[in-house]
């Protein structure tokens, strides 16, 4: 759907990101880990919207991925960390931190169970996150970890930024607010670029729910808070996405232009040596492609989320990433509605119920720093009276 003219609310906005992330995660589960070729090959064309499972009716035992059901409109683990988030901003009622998602993310993680798509069950969250995100729980609750410093060790990789879409709602239209409290809150969970994305991440939402934002303020947002490897790998996608406005034109470039920084080599299951460290040149790769199709995509989110889908890889996080961000942009009403119609229902989900948990927090917490902000305005002028 093309962006319109009309200004969306906050609340609109708000909506139209999480709804936005849901559907570009479903869209792009049963394709992760694959290649643009392979996509191509396996589905006689490129997707156009929401597919079957890679396996078939063996999806059950298929490896790499089994037992989990990717596809048929399915979310994924993006979307339950994301909405696992969204509880704790409920519970919280303010902005969040370390020891937020020490005291309130991982007791989610591990004692409230929820409906899981991809297991067609009823299960603790933790029976489904990744290893990555497992690390919350074995480092918080089992190793009693500083939570400020437990995510140093964790695999690097978009774990902790795939979620961070809450953070930049709650800081709505201040990208440098929400770049700060997503590091803070993504150091329980990662260190080096993966902890840098998150706080980029989170600031592009915030960025795209400026009135007057386009797909190239938020971008150039991200790049001037973007630091090291990450800032460097979203120049050069940005770059070379400025030369497309298709995305099957663009897969190759721009897979050639984020190569250099991304740790995860041409074999997406086999990752380099560099995987494993702390490094200022490098970047995930997710967060930089997000922000290239949302240039080649001009907003538009079928072509934004579908070139992300069809890119392949860790296609249904950047998805997520770049359908939170068109959504941000334009509201609901940019999503396809009969996407996210059919994913709410096979995924069993009320999609529509976090945004609007979430936008009473947003206001709470924004009359609370209005408030906040007045008293130190105010003591300020008396302490510099004297200067008058």
């Amino acid at each position: 759907m093309t962006p319109t003219l009309d200004v969306p609310t906050l609340d609109d906005r708000i909506t139209g990101s999480l709804l936005g992330a849901a559907v570009g995660d479903a869209l792009g589960g049963p394709v992760e880990g694959y290649t643009p070729q392979q996509i191509l090959e396996r589905h006689g064309g490129r997707v156009t919207g929401i597919v079957g499972p890679w396996n078939g009716e063996d999806w059950r035992t298929a490896r790499p991925i089994a037992p989990y059901h990717k596809g048929d409109g399915h979310v994924t683990d993006d979307t339950l960390m994301t909405h696992a988030l969204i509880r704790v901003y409920e519970k919280v009622r303010g902005h969040l931190d370390a020891y937020a998602v020490a005291d309130h993310l991982v007791p989610e993680l591990m004692n409230s169970p929820v409906w899981i798509p991809e297991l067609e069950a009823e299960a603790l969250p933790l029976q489904r996150i990744f290893l990555a995100e497992k690390w919350l729980v074995a480092r918080l609750h089992y190793g009693h970890v500083d939570p400020r410093e437990a995510g140093a060790g964790n695999i690097v990789n978009c774990g902790a930024a795939m979620y961070m879409a809450p953070v930049g709602l709650v800081n709505a239209a201040h990208p440098e607010a929400a770049y700060a409290e997503a590091l803070d809150v993504a150091g329980a969970h990662q260190s080096s670029y993966g902890r840098e994305a998150a706080g980029v991440f989170a600031a592009a939402v915030a960025a795209a729910c400026a009135p007057g934002a386009t797909p190239r303020t938020v971008v150039d947002t991200a790049l001037s808070l973007a630091k090291d490897g990450t800032r460097s790998a979203i120049q050069a996608v940005a770059e070379v996405a400025a030369r497309h406005t298709d995305f099957e034109s663009a897969l190759s470039p721009l897979r050639a232009a984020v190569a250099p920084f991304d740790t995860v080599g041409p074999d997406y299951r086999s990752p380099s040596l560099g995987a494993r460290r702390p490094s200022r040149l490098h970047a995930i790769e997710e967060l930089p492609i997000a922000l290239g199709m949302l240039l080649v995509g001009e907003g538009d989110y079928r072509r934004t989320v579908l070139g992300s889908v069809n890119y392949g890889r860790d296609c249904d996080s950047i998805a997520t990433m770049a359908g939170a961000i068109v959504g941000a942009l334009y509201g609901e009403s940019a999503v396809p509605a009969d996407w996210a119609k059919r994913v709410a229902e096979a995924s069993r989900l009320d999609l529509h119920a976090p945004a609007t948990a979430l936008a009473r927090v947003t206001r709470e917490v924004y009359a609370r720093d209005a408030e906040l902000r007045r008293a130190h305005e105010s003591a300020f002028a008396t302490l510099t009276s004297a200067d008058r």
